[in-house]
């Protein structure tokens, strides 16, 4: 075997070992890196909802759609507001919660997330609501997650997100953060 041939087989074995010893996950259970990767079994104690059928719901009326992925460029200004780079689109109806998804959001975020779900619920904890992201994205998974933990009992992950939506020929529109509730 040639020297160009070993360094790359040394260099392919340094690089699986690496990624095999990344935490993906926390003590909790939350995916806390490579968000991007397939997704397919529900967290526990969350239902799957496939696109088809949660197209078949009124958004605010029969479930809430919360959406959250990231905002590409964008910066949480901490004072109630988002500067973005682009606009964002989601399913209509939704209420987007940027980096919400993320498997340890800073705690601005997350107390921003927890009151909004709270407002929109009406503090209802058997109201359905649906989380999504993307396809192939962890982020919807954790949101969903961290709602049963805070006692949502009516959790449901679109695994395809907004790709499996658009994929039925379904439109997507553009959508703002959700407003930050009243202190």
């Amino acid at each position: 075997m040639g020297a160009i041939a070993l360094l790359m087989l040394g260099f392919g074995a340094t690089v699986g070992a690496t990624v095999a010893q990344e935490r993906l996950f926390d003590q909790q259970g939350y995916r806390i890196a490579r968000y991007r990767a397939p997704a397919r079994n529900a967290p526990p104690r969350v239902g799957r909802i496939a696109p088809a059928a949660a197209a078949q719901l009124r958004p605010d009326v029969d479930a809430l759609f919360i959406d959250v992925l990231p905002a590409e460029g964008a910066a949480h200004d901490g004072a109630g507001g988002w500067r973005l780079a682009r606009p964002h689109d989601g399913i209509a109806g939704s209420h987007w919660f940027p980096e919400a998804g993320r498997g340890a959001p800073d705690p601005a975020i997350t107390d921003w997330f927890r009151r909004g779900v709270d407002r929109l619920t009406h503090g209802r904890r058997d109201r359905m609501i649906i989380t999504y992201c993307l396809s192939d994205c962890w982020m919807g998974w954790n949101a969903a997650m961290r709602l049963r933990d805070w006692g949502y009992g009516n959790v449901w992950w679109m695994a395809e997100g907004t790709d499996g939506w658009r994929g039925l020929g379904l439109p997507l529109v553009d959508v703002r953060p959700a407003a930050e509730p009243a202190h």
